[in-house]
């Protein structure tokens, strides 16, 4: 058995691309997408058939060139994730544009635009998690979502603040970006003497797994946005873990035995009262390697989704 085998005894195997070669390799549960893998994909020929039905949709629909544009963006979207799904048992994420992030009201009407598309196309709600960055507003967003239904997975997440909040607003799955933690402390030079044990990212979801078990929140955890195998494996038996074909390659490719390293209590502790808007707005401007990485995160992925639009734009 190799390391990819055992750990998907643990853990629930996600594929954080949108190649579909790859995902057919490696046949993960679920897969995951965002505007920057789904730009990565419409640079391959194999996928250039979703950029021109997207502008055909786009154009019968008709309106204003910028409506045009959003129709054409969620068409790629949508067409690229029923495509996934048939190459897998689970769920396929699908991320609102970024530029949303801090519009309760907006994220709604596009998640329920983005699941209406795909049962037209006669894809269960079921099947999809809406993918919105980690802010208050997204997280009351899919608080609201989820009374219609409407999954979300809120990605971008780096503190534990934004953690308990989607915990305490009954969020089907969060996306801690164990990687990018990671970044940003290599980048101010505050790891020395470095071991795989002291991760900061690792710790991260660590530290949140265990406040999630012990009080019983049924939110999922999914770890993402790794760097190696090490940080993969020191995560094993985190609910579900999505990862990059190189990784998964990696994975495949070694057969040295690990154990399970993350395993939930049996006995629970009744929840804390839940933050108010205020204290979550403190808690996570306390940190600010998360201040930093969510706003970062969120600029790059909006400026992806204008690159995707340019590229719309002129064939439009």
């Amino acid at each position: 058995m190799n390391q990819l085998e055992l750990l998907s005894t643990f853990t629930k195997i996600v594929a954080d691309t949108s190649d579909i070669d790859a995902i057919c390799k490696y046949k993960p549960e679920d897969a995951t997408t965002n505007p920057s893998l789904i730009l990565q994909a419409m640079n391959l020929k194999s996928n250039q058939k979703f950029l021109y039905k997207a502008i055909e949709y786009a154009n019968k629909k008709g309106g204003s060139k910028e409506k045009r544009l959003i129709n054409a963006s969620d068409k790629i979207l949508v067409d690229l994730g029923i495509e996934i799904l048939k190459h897998i048992p689970g769920y396929i994420s699908s991320e609102v544009d970024a530029r949303l992030s801090f519009n309760q009201e907006k994220c709604i009407l596009k998640a329920k635009k983005i699941i209406k598309m795909y049962e037209e196309e006669g894809v269960s709600r079921q099947r999809v998690l809406i993918k919105l960055a980690a802010t208050w507003e997204c997280i009351k967003a899919a608080e609201e979502l989820k009374k219609d239904n409407i999954l979300c997975n809120l990605t971008l997440l780096f503190s534990f603040a934004q953690a308990r909040s989607c915990a305490e607003s009954g969020v089907f799955l969060i996306s801690p970006f164990i990687g990018r933690i990671y970044d940003w402390y290599v980048a101010q030079n505050l790891i020395s003497n470095f071991s795989y044990n002291k991760d900061p990212g690792v710790m991260a979801v660590c530290k949140i797994y265990n406040f999630y078990k012990k009080h019983n929140y049924k939110t999922i955890i999914m770890g993402a946005s790794f760097r190696n195998i090490q940080q993969i494996l020191l995560l094993s038996g985190c609910d579900r873990l999505t990862i990059s074909p190189l990784l998964l390659k990696e994975l495949e490719s070694n057969n040295t035995i690990f154990d399970r390293k993350l395993i939930p209590p049996t006995t629970f502790i009744k929840p804390p009262i839940p933050l108010s808007e205020e204290e979550f707005r403190w808690e996570h401007n306390q940190d600010e390697m998360a201040v930093q990485k969510l706003s970062e995160g969120i600029r790059n992925f909006g400026k992806d989704q204008l690159f995707l639009e340019k590229i719309i734009s002129k064939l439009i």
